[in-house]
């Protein structure tokens, strides 16, 4: 869907891509990166409104320097930046967004209507979009993005601003953009965790270079611990502690999820991670809840979350803006 070679674009003051060479296949896919990475300048070039200094990027099989306009015929667009009409309401622009992508006007309107339910904006698109939430803004600009039945779609940090049920519920439209329409999409976030559940694939980039890219599963790949979460008992209204104590005792490595040392302070339902020294650490688990009387709420495989494997990064010199800054540098995106 998306290939760039050597991909440069510099300014006066910043280096916003640095010979970014990547392949980017059909799917949900992440671009990942803290804020002045880089992910707009990239979202640009490959929409061929601003052309890069050096290297060559392709959207579609189509080149960005010389084929744009054919590129936004078949891509759609979610830009960051809060860019509605305010006195104008979502069917009226989404309407209009459909008719400058080529669709006749009764076309355009059927459309409209099918991408707003899909959105899940309903009695609220006839009224002025100067009134509507975040939450319904980012719902508006999805739908135009979606509205002329692209090949793939780009979407620019589309949870901005939004709580968290309202983060969750873009990121399951997102995702359904894929499963139900068959469309591929290109999503940038700064936030690692967020596109764990959404994105088949994570693309990582700082400072405008590439970090990663591979595919989510590789990225949380099973660890080495188990994950035990146990209810108290009226006998025992420390489960979690009793436990720890137990499994200690039978010769297990144990420490809490948040690797604080506290099992107690955590509360009820607080999660413990025992390592596997081999399949007789299920049965001592097991025996050890039974034994105390409490009840096993979970006992599974733990995976790695995705901002996890850049604390453990082989890099350890090199800390990045989902944890801290690399570097003092100028913010690109803005550039």
């Amino acid at each position: 869907m998306i290939a760039t070679e050597s991909l440069s674009k510099r300014f006066p003051r910043v280096t916003a891509l640095d010979r970014l060479s990547v392949d980017i296949g059909p799917g949900v896919t992440g671009l990942v990166g803290a804020n002045g990475a880089g992910k707009s300048t990239l979202i640009k070039i490959l929409l061929g409104l601003s052309p890069a200094t050096e290297g060559r990027a392709e959207v579609l099989g189509l080149d960005v320097a010389t084929r744009g306009a054919e590129i936004r015929e078949q891509v759609g667009y979610m830009p960051e930046h809060d860019c509605l009409p305010p006195d104008v309401s979502a069917t009226e622009f989404v309407v209009h967004m459909a008719r400058m992508s080529g669709l006749p006007p009764t076309a355009a309107r059927e459309r409209t209507a099918d991408t707003l339910r899909h959105v899940g904006l309903y009695e609220e698109r006839y009224r002025p979009m100067g009134g509507y939430s975040t939450g319904m803004k980012q719902r508006v600009k999805l739908a135009q993005a979606l509205v002329h039945d692209p090949k793939l779609v780009l979407l620019d940090e589309p949870t901005n601003g939004l709580d968290p049920v309202g983060r969750d519920d873009m990121l399951g439209l997102i995702r359904r953009v894929h499963t139900d329409f068959g469309i591929s999409v290109l999503v940038t976030s700064h936030l690692l965790g967020e596109l764990e559940r959404t994105c088949d694939h994570v693309v990582v980039i700082d400072g405008g270079t590439l970090l990663r890219s591979s595919s989510t599963s590789d990225f949380t790949r099973d660890s080495g611990s188990l994950a035990v979460e146990v209810t108290d008992s009226d006998a025992v209204p420390d489960g979690t502690g009793a436990l720890a104590a137990a499994l200690a005792a039978a010769g297990l490595t144990v420490q809490p999820a948040g690797g604080t040392g506290e099992y107690a302070a955590a509360g009820p339902g607080h999660v413990l991670l025992v390592d596997v020294a081999g399949e007789e650490t299920y049965d001592t688990v097991r025996d050890a809840v039974a034994g105390l009387g409490l009840g096993l709420v979970r006992m599974e495989q733990r995976r790695h979350r995705i901002a996890e494997v850049f604390r453990t990064d082989e890099q350890p010199q090199q800390t990045h803006a989902w944890g801290a800054a690399p570097q003092e540098r100028g913010s690109t995106d803005a550039a």
